[in-house]
């Protein structure tokens, strides 16, 4: 007993978190990835290494099976907490931490699905070979993973033979509060419908962080941990509202170091390239288009897309809206969200890789599903 008070009492100081983005869930996640890194707690890659799984966003009755799932795999003592709103992360957080050092919260088992990988099949690779042939499902609830992003691969030997994106955990399932947009297009929207009177600047920042933000992803699920940190730490900045004169320089010396990096280039080099015809004809738009190359010319882009906009984040001016609105991912097109056209490219792009490349091009590509969700004025959007 004292052994296991003394344990309860080290998680309870310095929890291992594990933070789940349920779509809608936007800022609820950079709240609470700003108030851990305040905290200096450590993030699970995995549930077996967590002591606190974070819910961030408001989950349906569909969600539960799989969080059910997901807290079981999370070993005790553990704690669960489900942050619904941003204005709430610090004290859910101080909630949940308290819990942990006194009992830990039991989780009800639930039967598997479709997402354990299935009995393994014979098939032939490119060499004439026989392999086992097996599908695997990633998502929805990974580190530094879309939100709602179910992908459905078909792996033979270390290589994806097929991949599928599922929609179905967003499309339909969220709908947000009337008069609310897409948290990252939440500016640009504005500005495009004249409900309210939005600067340039308000949209600048927006992009501005969410390019942050993208990059913080990608280059975690790369392995560059300090650079994803610097990232995410101008990210809070910007969001913050810190002028422009007094970040400006922060944010050149982190995209700068990014883009100088040779262990991001090696590692990203070469990696999901998306030719810009090729892009163009999917209907992609943004950063993705503008690359017209592999995964590490996506991130320079983003990179560069920093430094444009964060000298703006003051610009007092109304939008430009002549050419129509556009969000961090594209062209903010009602008919085709940008972010549906990334998820159309992406088993393209998937056939035929590494299995540990999969996650780079899915986090290189950042699709947002939120584009993808129903809102009370706005009909839904179904893909996949």
């Amino acid at each position: 007993m004292g052994v296991r008070s003394a344990l309860l009492r080290y998680a309870a100081r310095r929890p291992t978190v594990l933070a789940v983005a349920l779509p809608g869930g936007t800022a609820s996640r950079l709240a609470v990835e700003a108030e851990l890194c305040r905290r200096g707690l450590p993030a699970a890659d995995t549930p077996a290494d967590a002591d606190l799984l974070v819910v961030c966003g408001v989950p349906t009755h569909r969600d539960l099976p799989w969080l059910d799932r997901l807290g079981a795999a999370v070993p005790s003592p553990a704690s669960r907490v489900v942050v619904p709103a941003a204005g709430r992360a610090a004290d859910l957080l101080d909630t949940a931490t308290s819990l942990l050092g006194t009992a830990p919260l039991a989780y009800r088992p639930a039967p598997s699905d479709d997402g354990e990988p299935e009995t393994a099949r014979r098939g032939d690779d490119r060499d004439g070979l026989r392999l086992d042939r097996l599908r695997l499902t990633l998502g929805p609830a990974l580190p530094d993973w879309p939100a709602g992003l179910v992908l459905r691969l078909t792996l033979q030997g270390d290589l994806v033979q097929t991949a599928e994106t599922d929609t179905r955990c967003a499309v339909g399932r969220v709908v947000l509060p009337a008069g609310r947009a897409p948290f990252w297009d939440e500016p640009a929207l504005n500005a495009a419908s004249g409900g309210s009177f939005v600067t340039r600047g308000q949209v600048a920042r927006r992009c501005c962080a969410a390019h942050l933000d993208s990059a913080a992803r990608l280059l975690a699920v790369t392995g560059c941990d300090t650079l994803a940190a610097r990232c995410r730490r101008s990210r809070d900045t910007v969001l913050a509202g810190a002028p422009s004169a007094r970040i400006v320089g922060e944010l050149r010396a982190t995209t700068r170091r990014v883009a100088r990096s040779r262990t991001v280039r090696r590692a990203l080099a070469g990696v999901g390239p998306l030719p810009r015809r090729r892009a163009r004809a999917a209907g992609v738009t943004g950063p993705a288009l503008v690359a017209d190359g592999d995964s590490h010319d996506r991130l320079l882009v983003w990179m560069a897309e920093v430094e444009r906009f964060g000298a703006d984040l003051d610009d007092p001016r109304a939008p430009e809206t002549g050419s129509g609105a556009s969000g961090p991912r594209g062209v903010l097109d009602p008919a085709r969200p940008p972010s549906a056209a990334l998820l159309g490219v992406l088993p393209g792009l998937l056939a035929g890789v590494d299995f540990a490349a999969a996650r780079i091009i899915v986090a290189s590509l950042d699709p947002d599903l939120d584009e993808l969700t129903s809102s009370p004025d706005r009909p839904e959007t179904p893909h996949g």
